[in-house]
């Protein structure tokens, strides 16, 4: 079964290589961009197993979030402390 995915990524340096991590989004599945840096796939892979790809090409100080929205889940990378606690306290159990 295709999980939809969206995955929303930020570069944080203007240098950075956006071509590489658009390019290994596209090879989760079928997609579509939906803004600069936010992408819908429908996909085989688990919002875990996308973000683990994506995150091979990114720097340690880039971010990633990563949404399986049909099994209700999310992983993500690098996000600010704040962000971070806030889905997790809030995420339904």
């Amino acid at each position: 079964m295709a999980n939809n995915l969206h995955i929303s990524y930020d570069l944080h340096k203007p240098e950075k290589n956006y071509e590489a991590v658009i390019a290994k989004i596209k090879t989760l599945g079928n997609w579509a961009k939906v803004h600069y840096s936010y992408w819908y796939v429908n996909s085989g892979y688990t919002a875990r197993q996308a973000c683990d790809a994506v995150w091979s090409v990114m720097d340690a100080d880039d971010s990633l979030y990563v949404v399986d929205a049909t099994n209700n889940a999310a992983w993500w990378q690098n996000l600010n402390a704040t962000a971070s606690n806030y889905i997790i306290d809030q995420w339904p159990k």
